[in-house]
């Protein structure tokens, strides 16, 4: 059997996979548990500065949980993935490195939920989000529940989760969950355009700015303010800041090691 996450290098850029097009790239234990494991892998790699998040085939970015085999699900069983899933969405919404999303098709559920880990998403036209967990008699398990208000407001969640609609990429942006749109063709191409835009500056430096929103954005405003002073501390004693400021005053262009 073929891996269900796989990892492609493109120098420092890394694409992380969906590989289940067979079932449109949906969601089960063994997906689950692999891209736990290479999102980890991921986040040690210091390697790799910048990440895209995407679903292989034609049809799907990622269709949500595996319906069919949740099936014949005992309780146990539930318990189970349920704690595997949790692992899998905190392990992926870690990643310290800066990681777009590049939606195709269908991203409901949990697919869905997997984009909104991203720091960003681009859509190609055709993609349709929803959180549509409630017409199976379930909620959003995956942080829908809480990014989706952050994302695009309190009521507009509300409304969006609560009648599991589905929404096309040109709603989804002008709501605030997407970025960018694009064609179908464009989306990748849009997608490493934008991975290799912010490779260009010091990758040390875009993972303190990234771990300083992630961890301020919601708190308080002078807690937050804290948390952007951690940051910057880090920041200013890194040898990416050292030979930024050097590339500056010599006029040439930064050789940045992420360190």
């Amino acid at each position: 059997m073929s891996p269900t996450v796989l990892v492609e290098r493109d120098g420092h850029l890394a694409h992380l996979i969906l590989n289940r097009p067979e079932v449109l790239n949906a969601i089960d234990n063994t997906l689950a548990m692999e891209l736990t494991a290479t999102s980890q892998s991921l986040s040690e790699d210091a390697d790799v500065w910048a990440v895209i998040l995407q679903g292989n085939g034609e049809r799907a970015f990622s269709a949500g949980a595996d319906l069919k085999a949740r099936r014949e699900f005992t309780p146990e069983d539930w318990a189970h993935q349920r704690a595997l899933l949790r692992k899998m969405f905190t392990t992926l919404r870690g990643i310290p490195q800066p990681m777009i999303a590049a939606v195709h098709g269908y991203a409901l559920g949990g697919g869905t939920e997997l984009a909104m880990l991203a720091d960003f998403v681009v859509a190609s036209e055709d993609a349709i989000f929803g959180l549509t967990e409630v017409s199976l008699g379930i909620i959003p398990g995956g942080g829908g529940t809480q990014n989706l208000p952050r994302m695009i407001g309190r009521n507009q969640a509300k409304e969006l989760i609560f009648t599991a609609r589905r929404i096309k990429a040109a709603e989804a942006h002008r709501l605030g969950l997407v970025n960018h749109v694009v064609s179908r063709e464009a989306l990748l191409p849009k997608a490493t355009e934008i991975a290799h835009e912010i490779m260009k500056n010091s990758p040390f430096a875009v993972r303190q700015a990234k771990w300083a929103i992630d961890h301020g954005a919601d708190q308080e405003f002078e807690d937050a303010l804290e948390r952007e002073h951690e940051a910057y501390m880090r920041a200013i004693g890194s040898e990416d800041r050292r030979e930024g400021i050097a590339a500056f005053n010599e006029k040439r262009p930064p050789r940045f090691t992420g360190r």
